[in-house]
Parts: C-alpha cells; sequence; structure tokens
C-alpha cells in the first residue's frame, strides 16, 4: 500500500501573537510532522529554539506571567519583540502572524519590519478588513523585492470559505453573488480579547480607534446589554476585493455577516458561503458550502493559515515571492 508523501525534514516556523489564536496555532502544530514551532512572540518578549518549543510549556507560561519572555530555556523579555525576534531567528522559514490588526495599519507595519531586516521566507496573516488586505497590496512590490512570500486573508472568512467561493464559482458562467453567513460560540470572550474587539468595530456606531480604545470593563459591559451576542450585516470583509483580484466577482456582490456568541462555545448558527451564478445553459443556481458546527473558530482559522504556509514556502521554495490571497493559491495540508 502506497502512502501519501510527507516532508523528511520539518519546516521550522514561527507564531507571532499569543492569544487565543496564538496558543491554538501552538496547539496545532504541537502532533505535525511536516512542520516545527520554534519561535513565537507576544508584546513584551519572545522564545527561539531550533529543537522545537513545547505548547504546553509556552501556554502555561503566557497565562502565569503574561509574556513567552518569562520562559528559563530561550525566552527574551524585550519591547521591540518582532525585529528582536527576526534578527534572533534567521533561519525560521515562516511566520503566522496571529496579531489583532489594531490600529488597521498595523499588520501591514509589520510586513515592514520584515522588509526592513532582510529576512527572506513566507508570512501569513488572517485578517479581515478589506481596507487592511488594500494595504498589503500597496506593498506587493516591496515584498516581491525583498524575497518574501506573503499570503494575506488566510483565516476561515477571509480564507477557508474565500477559497470554497472562488472553487464553487467554475460551476458559473457568471456569479450574481456570493453570500457568507458565519457562527462563532465562544465559552469565554476573554481567550479572545482581540478578535472580539476587532468584531465590535464592525458593529453600527463603532469603528477601529473606537473598539481599540475600550477598555475589558467597557467590552464586558457592552456585551452585558446585548446577552453576550455580537450580530454584524454587510461588513467590510476582505473576501470582496480578494474574489474580485481573483477575477471571479465584483466586490459589490459579496456580502459577510454573522453573529458572536461571547457566552457559549455552541455556534449560533451554521457558517456558510453560498455562491449564486448562472450555468453557460441560462440557469440560476446556488452551492452552499457549509462548516461542520464542531469546529471551532480557532480550528477554521488557524487550520488553513498554516495550509497557506506550507503552500507559501514551496511558491518560496521555487523563487516565488510577492503577494498572494486565498482566493489564489490552493492550501496544502499540512501533515
Amino acid at each position: 500500500m502506497s502512502t501519501l508523501p510527507t516532508l523528511t525534514t520539518p519546516l521550522s516556523v514561527g507564531v507571532l501573537g499569543f492569544g487565543g489564536l496564538g496558543q491554538a496555532a501552538a496547539r496545532i502544530l504541537a502532533p505535525k510532522r511536516e512542520m516545527r514551532l520554534v519561535a513565537a512572540a507576544d508584546g513584551k518578549g519572545y522564545i527561539h529554539d531550533p529543537a522545537g518549543l513545547d505548547a504546553d510549556t509556552c501556554i502555561r507560561a503566557y497565562a502565569s506571567t503574561g509574556t513567552l519572555g518569562t520562559i528559563a530555556a530561550g525566552g527574551v523579555l524585550s519591547q521591540q519583540s518582532i525585529p528582536d525576534l527576526i534578527a534572533a531567528a534567521p533561519q525560521v522559514q515562516g511566520y503566522f502572524l496571529a496579531l489583532p490588526n489594531l490600529p488597521n495599519t498595523f499588520m501591514a507595519s509589520v510586513a515592514q519590519q520584515f522588509i526592513a531586516s532582510g529576512w527572506k521566507g513566507v508570512l501569513v496573516d488572517a485578517m479581515k478588513r478589506t481596507s487592511a488586505v488594500e494595504q498589503m497590496i500597496a506593498l506587493r512590490d516591496d515584498l516581491a523585492q525583498a524575497g518574501i512570500t506573503y499570503m494575506t486573508g488566510c483565516g476561515a472568512t477571509p480564507g477557508l470559505l474565500t477559497a470554497a467561493a472562488a472553487l464553487a464559482a467554475q460551476s458559473y458562467a457568471e456569479i450574481h453573488a456570493v453570500n457568507i453567513t458565519f457562527g462563532v460560540g465562544i465559552a469565554n470572550w476573554e481567550a479572545y480579547r482581540a478578535t472580539i474587539r476587532e468584531d465590535i468595530a464592525h458593529m453600527p456606531g463603532y469603528d477601529v480607534d473606537r473598539a481599540r480604545a475600550m477598555s475589558d470593563e467597557d467590552v464586558a459591559a457592552l456585551l452585558d446589554s446585548t446577552n453576550g451576542l455580537i450580530s454584524l450585516e454587510n461588513m467590510e470583509h476582505a473576501d470582496d476585493i480578494m474574489l474580485e483580484l481573483a477575477g471571479i466577482v465584483d466586490r459589490d456582490r459579496v456580502t459577510v455577516g454573522g453573529v458572536v456568541d461571547t457566552r457559549n462555545a455552541k455556534k449560533p448558527l451554521s457558517t456558510n458561503v453560498q455562491i449564486t451564478g448562472r450555468t453557460f445553459e441560462g440557469k440560476t443556481s446556488t452551492h452552499t458550502f457549509t462548516l461542520g458546527d464542531e469546529t471551532s473558530m480557532a480550528a477554521n482559522v488557524c487550520g488553513p493559515a498554516f495550509g497557506y504556509l506550507k503552500a507559501g514556502i514551496e511558491l518560496h521554495q521555487r523563487g516565488i515571492h510577492g503577494l498572494f490571497t486565498a482566493a489564489e493559491i490552493m492550501p496544502k495540508f499540512v501533515r
């Protein structure tokens, strides 16, 4: 019986940001054979070990001290943890940027730090906002010249659902609409503070600056007033620009909305993408791709992110640099 191909040497990867998604990323990587987590950073420090990091040790240290920099073996306290880690670990082949994009220019500023450092490798983000992805598009030439392969919008939505829409579109001669509806269940919102603030920024009467300025007490009070639910409609979501860049559908035909329950792990509704179009025979139909309710936000964000990271590393090894989106490249499954 033949076996599926697997990399003989694990790819050395890092995670920037160690909140809810960063910790989930470390847990997801722990059993993998094709990727080894060797570097991670938070706002107060970083840790690097070419032999690999222990996810449980990192998560315990972050929970007890608020930073990975306090870990005795390899931890370093730093107020500029990202550039310091880049300099300390030049052999890292790729990073998942599990960072909050608050302010809206933050992720672009991180990319510019990598460009300025001279590091060459692969970066993957799971950004949400169209305007944030547009900032990355503006850096496309700079990234290519720096020898960086950057994969943007590679989480769940944008990301997994955008890629599903791109694939489902192939049945049609013309796309009429792409509608993404998501349901997220989180038992404790404080485990995903940054993600929840980004969602609040999409609510009527709020923006990125207001959400960023909210204290934890402000967020808790808002959630108390909504019974823990965040309902979102017609969001500024980068699925639209990504599908437009891929030549599939104009951005004004893409809509994204959903409900986040910050008090229950069970999803308030099923996450799905609906692609409506006209076939070459002139018939109108709708494809629907629905995610299993048992899959968590972390699973649907971090899994695709590492799949795109693996694909990006393959592109980088072939000398292909610059910016790509989840609608342009198929992710590779990480074993």
